[in-house]
């Protein structure tokens, strides 16, 4: 890559883990190395992933490099929304109110829930015969 990176932050949903490095730039986001509209067809999983560069108004200030691993689209999205906010706050203290008002600096902690034995999901039984 280029320019060195200004931070470089982590950000995690589900059981996706998602590191971001911001740069100055035009607006240009890769992840895993292929395009941003590339890795996240949906329109809804891009929104997502970028609110947090609407919410202060800086989607063409940087570039976005970022590594994600683990987890579904939608929790990748999540997670690099989150990664992409922290990396503002350290650059621009000032942000933090407007991110944190906007939620996106919350780890959102809910996650799967796991199987229990004798069920056939977490919380789904088998069907009750009576005879």
């Amino acid at each position: 890559m280029g320019t060195q990176p200004l931070t470089q932050t982590t950000g995690r949903r589900k059981g996706a883990i998602a590191r971001a490095r911001l740069r100055p730039g035009s607006g240009k986001v890769t992840v895993n190395g292929r395009a941003f509209d590339n890795y996240f067809p949906s329109a809804v999983q891009r929104n997502i992933a970028s609110e947090a560069l609407r919410v202060v108004e800086a989607e063409t200030a940087y570039d976005v490099d970022c590594d994600i691993q683990g987890g579904g689209i939608a929790g990748q999205a999540g997670a690099l929304r989150m990664a992409i906010a922290r990396s503002i706050v350290e650059l621009d203290p000032e942000k933090r109110s407007v991110l944190r008002k906007a939620g996106l600096l919350t780890r959102d902690s809910r996650k799967k829930e796991s199987k229990k034995y004798g069920l056939k999901k977490a919380r789904k039984a088998p069907q009750y015969t009576k005879r």
